[in-house]
């Protein structure tokens, strides 16, 4: 019984941090921070949660790397001029 009422919560609160995220990313909060969250609550019981997980991280990683390169090519074109 234990265990099923802590599944039960995970899900809870991993379904409700993705929501919240999903929301941030309509309007403006922190959809980064929520997203990742609720797919690390979820991932704990679902495998398939794990492989989003994975993904998303990725992809801020990717999008991480990206925005770097841009910035630092933005202050050399300000140093520039």
């Amino acid at each position: 019984m234990q265990t099923r009422i802590k599944k039960y919560l995970i899900t809870f609160a991993g379904f409700f941090c993705l929501f919240i995220g999903v929301v941030f990313v309509l309007l403006p909060g922190p959809a980064v921070i929520f997203i990742p969250a609720g797919l690390a609550l979820l991932s704990l019981e679902y495998p398939l949660a794990k492989t989003w997980l994975r993904k998303s991280q990725r992809w801020l990683a990717v999008s991480a790397r990206k925005t770097d390169k841009w910035i630092l090519a933005l202050k050399r074109h300000l140093a520039k001029d």
